[in-house]
């Protein structure tokens, strides 16, 4: 286990949606979502825990949640979490952390991974970590992790490569696609060479600082002008300079479009973004009718194939529905269709518009 080794965990996200779950203060990686016992980020963190020292694991994540970041994960030193003063998307976060640790290790290789993601197949994961880290400390390239489609998805972004590979598994990156319609993403699985983009990456920081000189310049500049009080404690000064004049942007579209040194190790390790209840239903225990249920106290009458969370201190009793979304809270319930759980971002909009920030 190389010492050189780094991951960075993004945990900054708002996960809307899992509203009425999820809040603006206490979102989704902070969550129990699937009713297993550890939250997201735990999961996450564990993981990678097997793989890299744990003084080398990253958090990356919004100022307010620094203190929820702290009492999940106790074991992580607290000069590990990093605190973001503003929401400008994975860009500016992994020019952040690359630049924090190439200052502090120029020859660090790093794993960029969500905090919120569904990974069954740990052995399976590790093996592909280490043959992308083996192989972006051999060549001047990113990694990204692409996942085997075993369906027409379109809530997934897609990466096609060649359909030679360079290395054992290891294929150059033609195109990435974010969230294609229904026919689109049915051509893209008839043709054999298209994978799901997890949005994890993995290169050596020297390598994407290159990158964001190249394709991000101004961003890169604002970032360079402070270099001098990162890993010191004027760092967090330096960031409320520095963010505000940063561009909202991803890395896809920042870089890894862009760039023509980035490729691809198809993977299957049992992955999920579990960006919708769906997703979370897909992956929780059933009862005898098709429902998962989160809560102690829920009674089911006559309802097949429903996702129900509730306190469980609190008595629900669903009858007649089928195929849909429960979820209660002290102050708000949720009643949705399975169907148009993609329109729960409309609805917080919505309750935004007429009830204000109360409810978020």
């Amino acid at each position: 286990m190389s010492k050189h080794n780094y991951v960075a965990i993004m945990a900054g996200g708002i996960g809307s949606r899992f509203w009425p779950q999820s809040r603006h203060n206490y979102p989704k990686q902070f969550l129990d979502i699937l009713n297993t016992g550890k939250t997201l980020i735990q999961w996450t963190f564990e993981r990678f825990a097997s793989l890299i020292p744990e003084e080398n694991i990253f958090v990356v994540t919004s100022h307010e949640y620094i203190s929820i970041v702290k009492k999940q994960l106790p074991q992580l030193a607290e000069e590990n979490i990093l605190g973001e003063p503003s929401r400008k998307n994975t860009a500016p976060c992994i020019a952040y952390i690359s630049l924090k640790l190439f200052l502090k290790d120029p020859k660090a290789t790093l794993i960029i991974a969500p905090s919120d993601h569904l990974i069954l197949d740990n052995t399976a994961f590790i093996k592909v970590c280490f043959e992308a880290l083996s192989f972006v400390n051999k060549h001047k390239a990113f990694i990204t992790l692409g996942i085997k489609p075993t369906s027409p998805n379109t809530g997934y972004g897609y990466i096609q490569h060649e359909q030679h590979s360079v290395t054992d598994n290891v294929y150059k990156v033609k195109t990435f696609t974010e969230k294609p319609n229904l026919d689109l993403a049915k051509t893209f699985i008839a043709s054999g060479d298209f994978l799901w983009n997890a949005g994890i990456f993995v290169c050596q920081v020297k390598n994407i600082l290159t990158a964001f000189e190249k394709y991000l310049p101004e961003m890169y500049e604002v970032f360079i002008a402070e270099k001098d009080k990162f890993n010191t404690p004027q760092e967090k000064k330096a960031l409320e300079h520095i963010y505000p004049l940063c561009t909202n942007i991803s890395i896809d579209f920042g870089i890894m479009e862009k760039a023509d040194n980035v490729y691809v190790i198809p993977s299957s390790f049992g992955w999920s973004d579990l960006g919708t209840w769906s997703s979370a239903y897909d992956n929780q225990e059933k009862d005898n009718h098709q429902n998962a249920i989160s809560g102690d106290n829920v009674m089911i009458i006559d309802a097949k194939k429903c996702v129900v969370h509730a306190p469980d201190e609190k008595l629900l009793v669903i009858q007649g529905l089928n195929d849909f979304v429960v979820v209660d809270t002290k102050d708000v319930l949720l009643i949705c269709q399975k169907e148009k759980e993609q329109d729960i971002k409309d609805y917080v909009a919505e309750v935004k518009r007429k009830k204000g920030d109360h409810y978020l």
